[in-house]
C-alpha cells in the first residue's frame, strides 16, 4: 500500500461529544465489553493480535503482545490507564476524554478481562479539570449500570508535572503493589472498536502494519491547528495542507516536530507517510501523534530551546542524565540563541546516553537531529544575535478553543 492508497476521510470524526451513558449505548457502546466477557481473556487477546492494534502513546508496541505478557506473569494484575497526557504538542488524550470518557473507561474494562486483572486505575494531572469531570461522570454512571465488568477502578490525580506521565512515577503515585500493564487513553478508546467491529473491520483502513485511525495533534505555523482523527498512513503533507490549511504566511514548511521524543522532519519529509514504519524508516518517529509545524521564518536555535528548556525541568529524578545533561544542554542552547554561545557550547550540544526514561532520551534525539539538518545555522549563530529573532511558545498546550481553532499553550 502507498500513501496514495490511504483514505484520509475521518472514519470516526471528533465532532459531536457522547453526553451521557445511555448516548453512548445508542451507538453501541458496551457492546465490545459483553463480547469480550462472553469470549474470555485469551479470544480478546487473540482478537486484538489479529487487529494489529498498536500503542498510541510513543513507540507504538503491540498491545496484545504487551497483555498477552501480563497475563502470563505470576501474581496479582493491575492495568493502569496513563491519562496523565503532558508532553510537547500533544492534546489528543485530554481531547478524547472531552469526548467520549465513557469509551475509554470500556476499554479500560475490556484490557481488565484480557489479563485478568481484579484492580485498575486511571493516572491523571490535577490540572485536567474538564477531563477530571468527565472520567467522574462516566465512572458513575458506568458502574451504576454494572458496564465495567468485574475489576474496580481508581481515578488517581497526580500532580502537573510531565514526569507524572512516566509510568514509574505513576505506579507510586497510585500505591501500585503487582503486576502492571500500562496503555494510554487512545489506545484504549480503540479497544471497543476492536470487539465491536471484529480484527477485519478494524484494518479497514490504516497500513497492514500500521492499522486503524490515530488522532494527530496539529499546531505551530498551520492556518487550522487541530485535532484529526486520520487513517495511519497518511502523509504529512495531507495533514498540515488539506486539514492544517498550509501556513499562514504561505511561506513553505522548514521543520516539523513528532513531539518531544523523535527527530524533527525537515520540509523535504512532508510526503512521508505518518505511520510507524516509514517514520522509523527516515529516523523519526509516531510517538504521540503530536506534530509542532514551523515555517522558514523560524531559527532552528529558538525552536530547540522553546522545547529543551521545558524538557530540562522535568526530570524524572532517576538518573544523571535527567539531572544533569539536560539542564546543561538547554544552557548551552540558551547562551546560543542569545548569541553568547561558543564553540564548547556546541559541543554540548552532541552529549547523550546512559538515561533511563524518555525525557532525556527525546532531548538528545531533538537536538541531534536538528543539528544534522541544521548544523550551519547552529554554527552560524555561535557569537551572534539571531538572524531570525521570533518569539517562540514552549509548545506544551494547555487547552483547545474549538470555536476559535485555536491552542492556548501552558
Amino acid at each position: 500500500m502507498t500513501a496514495t492508497d490511504v483514505r484520509v476521510e475521518p472514519i470516526q470524526p471528533l465532532t459531536e461529544p457522547v453526553a451521557s451513558l445511555a448516548q453512548y449505548r445508542a451507538t453501541g457502546g458496551g457492546t465490545g465489553l459483553a463480547e469480550a466477557l462472553s469470549a474470555g481473556p485469551e479470544a480478546v487477546i487473540a482478537e486484538v493480535r489479529a487487529a494489529g492494534l498498536r500503542g498510541r502513546g510513543g513507540a507504538g508496541f503491540q498491545t496484545a503482545a504487551k497483555w498477552a505478557a501480563t497475563r502470563s506473569s505470576d501474581g496479582p494484575v493491575s492495568v493502569v490507564c496513563n491519562a496523565a497526557e503532558g508532553g510537547l504538542g500533544t492534546f489528543k488524550d485530554r481531547f478524547i476524554l472531552r469526548r467520549n470518557a465513557y469509551q475509554v473507561l470500556e476499554g479500560l474494562a475490556i484490557a481488565t478481562v484480557a489479563v485478568g486483572a481484579r484492580r485498575a486505575y486511571i493516572g491523571i494531572r490535577g490540572v485536567c479539570r474538564v477531563e477530571i469531570a468527565a472520567l467522574v461522570r462516566a465512572l458513575d454512571e458506568m458502574c451504576a449500570a454494572r458496564l465495567l465488568g468485574p475489576a474496580s477502578i481508581r481515578l488517581v490525580v497526580g500532580p502537573d508535572e510531565y514526569r507524572f506521565g512516566e509510568e514509574h512515577a505513576m505506579f507510586a503515585a497510585a500505591d501500585v503493589d503487582s503486576s502492571v500493564v500500562v496503555n494510554n487513553v487512545e489506545t484504549l478508546a480503540h479497544v471497543p472498536a476492536v470487539l465491536r467491529l471484529g480484527a477485519n473491520g478494524f484494518r479497514e483502513v490504516g497500513t497492514p502494519d500500521s492499522p486503524g485511525t490515530t488522532v494527530f495533534t496539529l499546531s505551530g505555523d498551520v492556518r487550522v491547528p487541530g485535532l484529526y482523527e486520520l487513517p495511519l498512513g497518511v502523509p504529512l503533507r495531507v495533514l498540515i495542507d488539506l486539514f492544517g490549511a498550509g501556513t499562514p504566511s504561505g511561506r513553505p514548511v522548514k521543520a516539523v516536530f513528532p513531539g518531544a521524543g523523535a527527530a524533527p522532519l525537515t520540509g523535504a519529509r512532508l510526503d512521508v507517510p505518518l505511520d510507524y514504519e516509514s517514520l522509523g524508516a527516515v529516523g523519526s518517529a509516531l510517538g504521540a501523534g503530536g506534530l509542532v509545524v514551523y515555517d522558514d521564518s523560524t531559527c532552528m536555535v529558538a525552536a530547540a530551546l522553546a522545547s529543551c528548556r521545558f524538557l530540562a525541568t522535568q526530570p524524572a529524578g532517576q538518573c544523571r542524565a535527567c539531572q544533569q545533561r539536560d539542564q546543561r544542554i538547554a544552557t548551552s542552547l540558551g547562551r546560543i540563541e542569545r548569541g553568547e554561545g561558543t564553540n564548547g557550547d556546541l559541543a554540548v550540544l552532541h552529549l547523550g546516553g546512559g538515561q533511563r526514561c524518555c525525557p532525556p532520551t527525546g532531548t538528545a534525539t531533538l537536538v541531534r537531529g536538528l543539528l544534522a539538518e541544521f548544523a550551519d545555522e547552529f554554527a552560524a549563530h555561535v557569537g551572534r544575535p539571531c538572524p531570525r529573532p521570533r518569539d517562540l511558545p514552549t509548545p506544551r498546550l494547555a487547552d483547545f478553543d474549538e470555536d476559535g481553532a485555536r491552542f492556548s499553550y501552558a
